[in-house]
C-alpha cells in the first residue's frame, strides 16, 4: 500500500499547489467511501477556500488512472474528504507480490531497531501452582512481546517470579513444622501449597508462630546462608520446574526470569539513592516517601519504602527493579503486564519517579487488564471450591476439543496435536478478543465454537484455506495467468490484507493485542463470506489463477496474525 499511498500524496500536493507534507492519508470511517481519504482541512487553509469547496476542486481536477491506479475519485458529501478507490487489479498484484515477498515477516517493520522494549509479566509467586489469575498476565504479555519484536524492536520478556517477602517466613516454619503431613516428593508444589495456607492461618492465630516467621524473614533478609536460605532455595527450584512445563505447554518463553530476590543487594542502595534526594520523611518509624507533590490524588496513601522493623516491601523491591532496568537495558518502554488491581501501585511508583525528577518516568508504563470469571460473571474456582489451577483449565479445555474433534473429523490425523493446539488458542483468544481492560468471561462451550468470535473459527478458516491449496496442488490448478479483473468483489479484503501493517503498529502503541484478534475476525468473515459466492476450483484458469492467489495471501495474513497473538495456525482440523 506504501507504492499508492506515495503517489497519492504526490498527485493531490501536486493538484493542490502546496507541499507534499501537507496532504495527510487515513482510512475512510465507512469502507464504501474508498480505499483511501485525505482530509482536505490544511490543503483548504492553505489555498484560502472552504475545505468542502476544496475536497470538490480536487475531485473534479483529478481524473482515474495514472500511477496511482486510481478507479474512482470522489468528493465525500459527509464532510471535506477526498476519497480514492484503487483498481481491484493493481491493488491485488502489488499487495499478493508484497505478502508473497516479506512472507513470515508479513505486516512486520523495522521501526523498532536498536530501541528494547521490556515486558514484566505472568509473574507468578513460589510455593504455589500457577492458577487461572496469573493467565491474563502471561497471555498477554506474551502477544505484546511478540508484537514488539515483530516491529523490530528488541524485547525483554522479564519473570519476576514472587520469591520473597515476609510470608516466606511463614512458610518456612510450616515446612519445619509440618514437612511430614504432606507428600512433597511425588506433588511438592500442591504439598507446598497446602503448607502455604496452612501458615498464612497460623500467623494470624497463634502468636508463637508468628514470632517465628518473622524471625525466619528477618533470616533470609540478612542474606546469611543457613538452613532458612537454603529451604527458601529449595521451594523456589521445585516451583519454577512447575512452572516452566506449563509455558512449555503454552509456547511460552521469558528472557529472563529474575524473582525478586535479584534484587536483594539493590535494596539499601536503592532506598539510600531516594534518601539522598532529599523525598523521603520517617512517619511513625517507618521510611515513606509522600507523593501528593506530584500527585494529589496520593495525599493519603504514600510510598511505603521500609517498615519499622527494618524489612523492605515490594514497593521497594519494585523501585530497585525500576531503576536496574533502565541501567541495563535503556528501554525505549518499560511495560507492566499487572492486573488493574494494582494500579495504586503503580501509581505510587510512578509517582516515586516524578519526585526523583527522572526523565524516563514517562517509558514506566502499567499495562492492565480486567478479571477472568466463569458463566454468570462469578470467580472461577475448582469443583472443590479452591482457586483453579492453569494445568487443569487447560487439560479440561483441550480435553472437550478432543471430543468436539473426534466427532466432527476421527479420521483426523495427529488428532491430539490438533486438539492440544485448538484447546490452547480458544483460550488464548477468548483473553485477546476484547479490550484487556474488560473482564473476560470464560465459558467452554462459547470458547470451543467453531463459529462466532472464537480461536477455533479462525484456525478453522486457516485450515479451510489450506486444503484449497491442496486440492489444487493435486489438480495442478492455478498455474495459469491470473484474471486479475475478477476480484472486483474482492476489495474489502485486499485492502484489510494492506492494512495489516498498520494493525500491528497500533496494537504495540497501544498496548492492546485485541485490535490483530478484531482484524482477524473481520478478515475471516470477509473470506467465508467471499468464498460462498465465490467458486475457486473447476473454473476458468485465469479465474481459478486469481482467487487461488487471494487464498494463498489471505493464508499467509491469518497465519501472521495467529501466530503474533500465541495460537497455532493449523492445515488440517
Amino acid at each position: 500500500m506504501q507504492h499508492f499511498a506515495d503517489a497519492l500524496r504526490a498527485a493531490v500536493a501536486a493538484a493542490a499547489e502546496v507541499g507534499i507534507d501537507t496532504v495527510r492519508l487515513e482510512a475512510p470511517r465507512d469502507e464504501k467511501q474508498g480505499d483511501l481519504a485525505v482530509p482536505c482541512f490544511l490543503l483548504a487553509k492553505a489555498r484560502g477556500i472552504p475545505p468542502p469547496a476544496m475536497a470538490a476542486k480536487l475531485a473534479a481536477a483529478m481524473a482515474p488512472g495514472g500511477p496511482q491506479a486510481v478507479a474512482e475519485v470522489t468528493a465525500s458529501a459527509a464532510g471535506p474528504y477526498l476519497n480514492f478507490r484503487i483498481a481491484r487489479p493493481a491493488l491485488a498484484q502489488a499487495v499478493f507480490a508484497e505478502i508473497a515477498a516479506a512472507g513470515a515477516r508479513y505486516g512486520g517493520s523495522s521501526e523498532g531497531a536498536g530501541k528494547r522494549i521490556v515486558i514484566d509479566f505472568s509473574s507468578p509467586n513460589i510455593a504455589k501452582p500457577m492458577h487461572v489469575g496469573h493467565i491474563r498476565s502471561t497471555i498477554l504479555g506474551a502477544a505484546l512481546t511478540r508484537i514488539f519484536s515483530h516491529l523490530g524492536y528488541t524485547t525483554v520478556g522479564i519473570n519476576h517470579i514472587g520469591d520473597w517477602g515476609a510470608q516466606f517466613g511463614g512458610l518456612v516454619v510450616a515446612i519445619r513444622r509440618w514437612r511430614g503431613e504432606v507428600d512433597l516428593e511425588r506433588e511438592p508444589v500442591r504439598g507446598l501449597l497446602d503448607l502455604y495456607q496452612r501458615s498464612k492461618a497460623a500467623v494470624e492465630s497463634d502468636p508463637a508462630f508468628h514470632e517465628e516467621a518473622v524471625a525466619a524473614y528477618r533470616e533470609l533478609e540478612s542474606g546469611r546462608e543457613g538452613p532458612v536460605r537454603e529451604t527458601w532455595r529449595w521451594v523456589t527450584a521445585v516451583s519454577m520446574r512447575g512452572f516452566e512445563a506449563t509455558y512449555k505447554r503454552l509456547g511460552i518463553e521469558h528472557d529472563l526470569v529474575r524473582g525478586e530476590s535479584y534484587y536483594e543487594n539493590l535494596l539499601e542502595p536503592t532506598i539510600q539513592r531516594i534518601v539522598a534526594a532529599g523525598i523521603t520523611e520517617i512517619s511513625e518509624g517507618a521510611l515513606i516517601v509522600q507523593l501528593s507533590t506530584v500527585d494529589k490524588g496520593l495525599k493519603e496513601t504514600p510510598c511505603l519504602l521500609r517498615q519499622t522493623n527494618g524489612t523492605t516491601l515490594y514497593a521497594t523491591r519494585d523501585l530497585a527493579a525500576m531503576f536496574q532496568r533502565f541501567e541495563e537495558f535503556g528501554f525505549e518502554r518499560c511495560l507492566y503486564v499487572v492486573g488493574s488491581e494494582q494500579r495504586l501501585h503503580f501509581r505510587q511508583l510512578k509517582a516515586v519517579l516524578k519526585r526523583l525528577e527522572l526523565p524516563w518516568e514517562p517509558r514506566v508504563e502499567h499495562v492492565d487488564f480486567g478479571l477472568l470469571l466463569g458463566p454468570g460473571r462469578v470467580k472461577l474456582a475448582s469443583r472443590k471450591g479452591a482457586v483453579l489451577v492453569l494445568d487443569d483449565l487447560i487439560d479440561e479445555v483441550v480435553d472437550e476439543a478432543r471430543r468436539i474433534i473426534q466427532e466432527k473429523n476421527p479420521d483426523l490425523a495427529q488428532a491430539d496435536q490438533v486438539a492440544e493446539a485448538v484447546g490452547i488458542g480458544a483460550i488464548v483468544f477468548n483473553d485477546l478478543k476484547r479490550e484487556r481492560v474488560k473482564d473476560v468471561v470464560f465459558d467452554k462451550s462459547e470458547i470451543l465454537s467453531f463459529e462466532g468470535e472464537t480461536g477455533p473459527y479462525l484456525q478453522y478458516t486457516h485450515a479451510r484455506l489450506a486444503s484449497i491449496l491442496r486440492k489444487a496442488a493435486a489438480n495442478g490448478e492455478g498455474t495459469a495467468e491470473p484474471d486479475w479483473s475478477v476480484l472486483e468483489n474482492a476489495g474489502p479484503i485486499l485492502m484489510r490484507l494492506a492494512r495489516l501493517g498498520d494493525v500491528v503498529r497500533g496494537a504495540a502503541v497501544r498496548a492492546e493485542p485485541s485490535e490483530i484478534s478484531n482484524y482477524l475476525l473481520a478478515l475471516a468473515r470477509d473470506l467465508n463470506s467471499w468464498y460462498v459466492e465465490n467458486r475457486v476450483l473447476g473454473e476458468a484458469p485465469g479465474v481459478t489463477g486469481a482467487r487461488l492467489a487471494l487464498i494463498r495471501a489471505s493464508k499467509s495474513v491469518l497465519g501472521n496474525g495467529l501466530g503474533l497473538l500465541g495460537i497455532r495456525p493449523l492445515e488440517a482440523m
